[in-house]
This record gives C-alpha cells, sequence and structure tokens, in this order.
C-alpha cells in the first residue's frame, strides 16, 4: 500500500535542502508523528541531525553504490510503521556521477522509490524566471514526479506574491508549499568537513523549536503529508541481492564497534547487515573504554574525526594495547578512513595512535579525496574471497606516509572506470582502508566479516556476550 512521504531536492547545492528538511522533520515530529528520516547519498553528517530531530536513525539511500532493489527495499524496510517519510537530496536534483547519467542523484532515489519531490528553490533575486526554471525540472525527466515547490530566501510578501502568481499561471498543476523570507540566522555551522556533526555542534532545544516554528508559519504541513509514496514491487526472495532483512537477535558472534565523538561514520545498514548475518553488535569507545568489550571476536573501527580528538585517544593506551594484543592474535579487524588514522603511528606530532601500520597521518589544508569508489579484492580477505567487488565513498582532508612493502595492498580501486593506486592495507587479519564501503553493494561483505569472526572464534575460544 502507499505511504505519506516525500523528497526534499533543489536545483543545486547550498539551495537550503537541509535547514528545508530538519524544520519539516522538526515540526512533523513536533505534532506527534512519527517521522523515517533518509539521505540520498553517501553523506553521513546530515543525518546525524535528522537523528537529533526525528528520534530515529536516518538512513542513506545511495543508487550508485547500492542496487536498486536493496535501495527500494531498505526504504521500504526503514519507513514501515512511520506515519511520514522524509527524504532528504544531495546536490541538485539530477546531478549525479556524470553529465548524462543521474546514478548517485537524488532523482535516481525518487525513481527508484516513487517519492514525489518537493523542488527548494533559492528565491532571492528571481520572480517570473522562477517559473522557467520550475518547468525544466517539471519537463525533464518523466520517472521523476515533481509535485511542488518551497521558495526559500523569498524578501517580502510582495515577493511571495509574485512568486506563486508567476507559478500558477505558467504551472497550474505544480503546488507551492511554501514561502520561507530571509532568516541568516537559521543556517548551520560549517567547517573544513561541510557542515560541523550532530556530535560536535548539537542543536539546541530553542534552534529546532525556531525550525519547528517557522514550518508551521510557513509551510503548508497538511498539504505536504498528504504526498503519497506509491507501494514497491514484490521483493524476490533469494536473489543475488537481496538482503534477508532479518531481526537478527542476540547471542551471536560478538564484533565490537567503535562509536563516540571521534568514530561516528558507520552506514546503519552496515550494522544491521551484520546483524542479520549473525554478529550482536556491542558499541565501544576509543575515548573513554580502557578495554574491549568481553568476549569480541572481531572490532570494527568507522570513520569520524580521531583528528579532533588527539590528546584524549592518545591518553588511553590501555585501550591502544587491547587492540594491539587483537589484532596479533589476528582478530578480525576491520577500519574505514577515522579508523585508518587511529591505526596509524598518529596524526602529526599530536600524540602517539595504536600504530600498527607504521605511518602518521597529516592534515591537509585542501581536501585530498572525494568520490565514489569500486574495490575489488585482489585477495581473499575478511570482506571475501578474492574477486569480491564492493563499492563505496572517500572523503578526507588527510594523507597518510607510504606505508611499508610488507603492508599488502589487497583492493584493485577504481573511479568511474578509471584505476586509482592500489589500497586496502593488510596487516595479519586486519584490514583498513580509507574507502568507505557500503555493506548492501555486495551481499557477500556482512557474511564474509562474520565467518571471519566465527573463525578466529573457534581458534582461539573467545566467547560471545550472550
Amino acid at each position: 500500500m502507499s505511504r505519506p512521504g516525500f523528497l526534499i531536492a533543489a536545483p543545486q547545492s547550498g539551495s537550503g535542502k537541509t535547514t528545508v528538511s530538519l524544520a519539516i522533520m522538526a515540526a512533523l515530529s513536533r505534532r506527534g508523528l512519527a517521522v523515517a528520516p533518509f539521505k540520498c547519498g553517501p553523506d553521513f553528517i546530515d543525518p546525524g541531525y535528522h537523528q537529533a530531530v526525528t528520534g530515529r536513525a536516518s538512513i542513506n539511500l545511495d543508487g550508485w553504490m547500492c542496487p536498486a532493489d536493496f535501495v527500494r527495499a531498505t526504504f521500504d524496510l526503514h519507513s514501515a510503521g512511520a506515519d511520514v517519510a522524509v527524504i532528504e537530496g544531495v546536490m541538485g536534483l539530477f546531478d549525479g556521477i556524470g553529465a548524462s547519467c543521474k546514478e548517485g542523484s537524488s532523482a535516481q532515489i525518487a525513481a527508484i522509490t516513487g517519492a514525489p519531490v518537493v523542488l527548494v528553490v533559492n528565491a532571492r533575486g528571481m520572480a517570473a524566471s522562477a517559473a522557467a526554471l520550475i518547468k525544466g525540472f517539471v519537463d525533464f525527466d518523466p520517472q521523476v514526479r515533481l509535485a511542488g515547490v518551497i521558495f526559500n530566501n523569498v524578501g517580502s510578501d510582495a515577493h511571495a506574491g509574485l512568486l506563486r502568481q508567476s507559478l500558477a499561471a505558467a504551472l497550474p498543476a505544480v503546488t507551492v508549499f511554501g514561502c520561507i523570507p530571509r532568516d541568516e540566522s537559521l543556517a548551520i555551522s560549517s567547517r573544513h568537513l561541510g557542515l560541523v556533526t550532530a556530535d560536535d555542534n548539537p542543536l539546541s532545544r530553542a534552534f529546532v523549536d525556531r525550525l519547528a516554528q517557522m514550518a508551521e508559519s510557513c509551510l503548508d504541513l497538511a498539504g505536504l503529508i498528504e504526498l503519497q509514496i506509491p507501494p514497491g514491487p514484490p521483493f524476490t526472495k533469494g536473489g543475488v541481492n537481496s538482503p534477508p532483512f532479518t531481526k537478527g537477535g542476540q547471542g551471536g558472534i560478538c564484533i565490537a564497534v567503535a562509536r563516540d565523538a571521534a568514530f561516528c561514520f558507520c552506514y546503519p545498514d552496515n550494522l544491521r547487515l551484520l546483524r542479520e548475518a549473525g554478529a550482536e553488535i556491542v558499541f565501544f569507545s576509543p575515548l573513554a573504554d580502557r578495554g574491549l568489550p568481553p568476549g569480541c571476536a572481531g572490532i570494527y573501527l568507522p570513520g569520524g574525526y580521531p583528528e579532533l580528538h588527539t590528546q584524549r585517544l592518545a591518553a588511553n593506551g590501555a585501550l591502544q594495547a587491547a587492540i594491539i594484543a587483537a589484532i596479533h592474535a589476528d582478530m578480525p579487524v576491520y577500519a574505514e578512513c577515522g579508523g585508518l588514522i587511529y591505526l596509524s603511528e598518529g596524526v602529526a606530532d599530536a600524540g602517539a595512535f595504536v600504530g600498527v601500520f607504521p605511518v602518521r597521518a597529516r592534515m591537509l589544508a585542501q581536501r585530498k579525496a572525494l568520490g565514489y569508489r569500486q574495490v575489488e579484492a585482489c585477495a581473499g580477505s575478511l570482506i571475501g574471497p578474492a574477486g569480491t567487488v564492493a563499492r563505496g565513498h572517500e572523503f578526507h582532508y588527510s594523507e597518510i606516509g607510504t606505508l611499508p612493502a610488507a603492508i599488502e595492498r589487497i583492493y584493485r580501486v577504481t573511479r568511474q572506470g578509471r584505476e586509482l593506486a592500489a589500497e586496502g592495507y593488510r596487516y595479519r587479519s586486519c584490514l583498513a582502508s580509507y574507502i568507505h564501503l557500503h555493506f548492501g553493494s555486495n551481499p557477500l561483505i556482512a557474511p564474509a566479516f562474520v565467518a571471519a569472526c566465527k573463525a578466529y572464534r573457534a581458534m582461539s575460544g573467545a566467547g560471545s556476550l550472550s
């Protein structure tokens, strides 16, 4: 059956998608509605804010990293039981990995899910021209249904009137769901990696209240929640990309997952898929905990900002010693980006980290890497046998020194078909990379990781937490 929901998009980045999305989520949540939040693309900062205002984990929907049937089934799973689903887009509506391809775009997610699109248009300096702009988005792709618009940065009531009149004359079927006046105080802080994380810049109750009040006073919320997403096609169990979507259970193989202000980026579906493969996820804090969770048979060190917490991480020598001992005992350890840096000798001269990779990281003034990556494993590892192909995303302002030849590079990395430097650094049973893999890109990854942890437990006698 259909369900209430819509996708918030824009003609271009900087139009106000995040502010508008948060305002709508906050207002609907304050009305007592259960809001299921989603984010198009690989971003992890916006989902943190979504969770802060809705109380529910925000799920990434990415049509380049993951197959379409996985995306649709994931959307259905996480929106089930919610009163309304709100998907925040990425970049401009049709901006993806290439000029003539909508892979990785908000438009692709709209087509896969069937979500109607609400376009946030920065109306500063425009009146009748806004209708011409919107007409182009209406006609561009028949698979994408533009249901309406929200005008942002509106200068006055008179300006709002001109915008509404011009759109009504040119596109009477496109609904204006509201006009938002200019208010620079509602902007969210930025820094070198885009928006500041929700952990580093928690939204105050007063700020969220202002967002909700703005949505209540400026937007047609009743009209928005009347928008419907049609039911998806039946999901075929047993297909190559068919996630089982079982709940998993307690008493499985314990995988310790780092989670705190320094390690805050992990796709929620990666953990879900590990649970479904038989893992029991137990969180720990490299900032605060002096040891690993008892009985763990594997470690997952996700991305984040260890460079902002160097002193506290370096001071926790007890946990570092526990991780070193686990690696030397051949416990499976998987690390991405910030996790890779944590396993290095540290950041510049800021103190010692774990040091199993004998290099230091340094922060750069400009971005080092950004974009989608495909990896092919040249050897068997904890993500699967040789030949395993996975997709992910890379985004960082740091670089590490050259690792010695004794450290294996098991990833053949490509970007849109162009080969990049070999990556995927392996030391014993520890695999680390700058690339954030989405486990939904290949159904073998999560079971392979769990199987490696089971083999370690059988070999070492490590117990579970059950």
